[in-house]
């Protein structure tokens, strides 16, 4: 059986944090990414810088984006 959860590490904005999230989620955060030509950690990178302004927490914000982008098809 698959974990429920898969973890990535990450460097933003000068400090190491880790991120659990279900691996579709960050099978749909992949995809973006190569859609915009950038690599995860520069997506997870802008999308933490722009989630200062509302204080979500960084899962939060990296499964409402995915679940976004599916559902803008």
């Amino acid at each position: 059986m698959k974990p429920h959860l898969a973890k990535r590490s990450f460097s933003l904005a000068g400090h190491r944090t880790s991120v659990a999230l279900e691996p579709d989620f960050w099978t749909v955060l992949e995809a973006a990414a190569r859609a915009r030509s950038i690599g995860l950690a520069a997506l997870v990178a802008e999308l933490d810088a722009a989630r200062a302004e509302d204080g979500a927490p960084l899962a939060s914000t990296l499964r409402v984006f995915a679940l976004r982008r599916v559902l803008a098809g």
